[in-house]
């Protein structure tokens, strides 16, 4: 089951996310996937501010994940563009049990690492300031979560 979800300009990016944020739960995992640009950071950002989070949320490129402990519950911000599938170094899965919320950014490049339950959206280019999301739930919560907020 997708659901769309039609951005005409980051604040209803951010908006979308704070409301996936006020049906937050431990250990909630959400893969972001999309050209550059397509509002990935921008959805973490609104995320993190419905959390609590006052720090600048940035893309963790190079940092390959952020870790935010001021808010409600933690956010692990990952951005894993640079890795391949087979890197196992990293240790994703001691994330995903950590009680708190984690991100990726380009998830797709680690499809292999990632929990079966997880809720996916992938943005997509309209024109220079609409995106179309489409979000696919894996799992029931996730299921569940998407009917009361979409």
């Amino acid at each position: 089951m997708n659901f769309k979800f039609t951005s005409k300009n980051e604040v209803d990016t951010m908006t979308l996310a704070q409301n996936f944020e006020s049906e937050k739960f431990p250990n909630m995992v959400i893969c972001l996937d999309g050209e550059l640009g397509s509002g990935k950071t921008v959805f973490v950002k609104g995320f993190a501010k419905a959390l609590g989070i006052d720090d600048n949320i940035t893309s963790p490129t190079f940092n390959l994940i952020k870790e935010y402990d001021s808010g409600e519950l933690p956010l692990y911000h990952m951005d894993v563009y640079r890795l391949e599938d087979n890197d196992n170094s990293v240790g994703f899965a001691d994330y995903y049990n950590k009680g708190g919320i984690t991100i990726i950014e380009w998830s797709e490049i680690i499809k292999n690492q990632l929990p079966e339950d997880r809720l996916d959206i992938v943005f997509r280019f309209v024109d220079e300031n609409t995106r179309l999301l489409t979000i696919t739930p894996h799992g029931r919560v996730y299921e569940e979560m998407c009917e009361s907020v979409l």
